[in-house]
Parts: structure tokens; sequence; C-alpha cells
């Protein structure tokens, strides 16, 4: 098998069938990752089978690269190359300045990321805390308190937002339902109307 072959992206609904077999395979806890799926991208072979994924989990631009699986470990390596290009695009898209791990392949640290001091350590999102204490890490960019400042504020605005559209959605069901309901009422009004007419019309007299 040849590991050029094979292209990366991002996990998809039809994925989650293979993904589980392999999370299983290795007893990852596949309730949480199904409900993470997004997080995660996978490795494609050119017959479209997934050979491998890897999850990165983003908070507070810091992300945590996780749950990595493969269908054959003898080219885990070679996977684990170009899931960590993809990786690296997309911590730069989300403009991330700091990664964690907590994989043991000696592939990371080769990759840069260094066992995490406890003056780093500090820098560890509470979300992450109680994990494996062998934490490997990399700092992408300079932190600074103005960074952290905007991503909260852009992070509470989508937030906000989540919240306007979800309020929105919920508006226009209730006034979709009140429509209908109306209808049903027009049309049960015409129809008892129209009933009402004809019991109250003379019949025509004969000739």
């Amino acid at each position: 098998m040849n590991p050029g072959n094979h292209r990366v992206r991002r996990a998809t609904l039809d994925d989650l069938v293979p993904l589980r077999v392999l999370w299983q395979a290795l007893n990852l806890p596949v309730a949480d990752l199904e409900k993470r799926l997004t997080e995660f991208q996978v490795v494609e072979a050119p017959e479209g089978k997934v050979a491998g994924a890897l999850g990165l989990q983003m908070f507070e631009g810091q992300g945590l690269i996780h749950g990595e699986v493969f269908a054959d470990f003898a080219i885990a390596d070679q996977l684990r190359s170009l899931l960590w290009e993809r990786i690296q695009s997309v911590a730069t898209n989300h403009g991330l300045f700091r990664l964690w791990t907590c994989e043991r392949a000696p592939f990371w640290s080769h990759c840069g990321l260094l066992p995490a001091t406890a003056e780093v350590m500090a820098k560890l999102p509470a979300p992450w805390h109680g994990r494996e204490a062998h934490w490997l890490t990399l700092k992408l960019r300079e932190e600074t308190s103005a960074t952290l400042s905007v991503e909260r504020e852009f992070a509470l605005f989508m937030d906000a937002e989540k919240e306007r559209t979800q309020a929105a959605l919920a508006q226009a069901r209730l006034l979709k339902t009140i429509a209908t309901v109306l209808a049903v009422l027009l049309f049960v009004a015409v129809v008892v109307g129209g009933i009402y007419y004809l019991r109250q019309s003379p019949l025509p007299s004969g000739p």
C-alpha cells in the first residue's frame, strides 16, 4: 500500500461506521468521539476506505491532538505525516497559538512537540485536565492578552449568534404553527358556513 496515494479530508457522517470500528479496536471512548466527529481529519485510501484518522479539539486558541487510529499500523507514520500537514493547516487557519497531545508515538516528538514543563502546564485549558500526565506541546505563535481577549469576545459573539438563530427558528416554527391552525380554523369555518347556508336556503319549488 502506497501512502502517497492517500488523501486527507475532514470527517463526514459517512465515515462514522468505519471510525467506530477503529475506535473500538483501540478501546477509545466511542460514544464521546462520535459526538465530536467534526473534530476529525481522516486519511482516505485510493479505494475510498478510511485508513486512519486524527482529531483536533480547539479551545480558546489552543488545540488538542487526540484520538489517532489507523487500519494498518505498518504505515502509521506515513499517514501521520499526511495528517500532521492537515492539522498544521487547520491550526493556522484558526489562529491557534499552541498544540497539545497525549499521543505517545515517537512521531510527535520528531515533529517538534516537547514534554510540557510545569510552567507550560499552567497554560493547559481546564477542560483537558485529568487526562494522562504525559503531555507534549508545541508553541505555534506568541500568546498575548489582546489575542486572548479578541478570541474570547469572538467566542462569546458566536455563542450569542447561535442563541439568536435558535430563537429566530423557534419563533418561525411558532408562527408557522399559528398560521397552520388559523388556516385549519378558516377552512372549518368556511365548511360550516357553507353547510349552514345550504340548510337555510329554500328549496326550489317544482313547476
